[in-house]
């Protein structure tokens, strides 16, 4: 089913994708803020007050959604190297 947020929705709903938003990556409720953005801004050491704080429209549960979505991404079977 899903993480839940305290309203009973799914955290995960809050990431959509749209083909006409963003060239089509999973992005936060539709809004221009993709997720592999707030996982770099993240990554770079940026906290969620942060990150909150610097856009004013993200919400706590938007953050949580984006851990919730890169978890499912990293429960892959197995991975395959690329060659470049």
């Amino acid at each position: 089913m899903g993480p839940q947020v305290t309203d009973g929705t799914r955290l995960l709903d809050r990431i959509t994708i749209n083909p006409d938003i963003c060239h089509g990556k999973p992005c936060i409720r539709g809004l221009r803020y993709p997720v592999d953005t707030i996982l770099e801004l993240l990554s770079a050491g940026m906290s969620t007050e942060e990150i909150l704080a610097d856009y004013d429209d993200l919400e706590s549960q938007d953050l949580l959604a984006v851990f919730a979505f890169a978890a499912c991404l990293s429960q892959v079977k197995r991975l395959h190297a690329v060659v470049r």
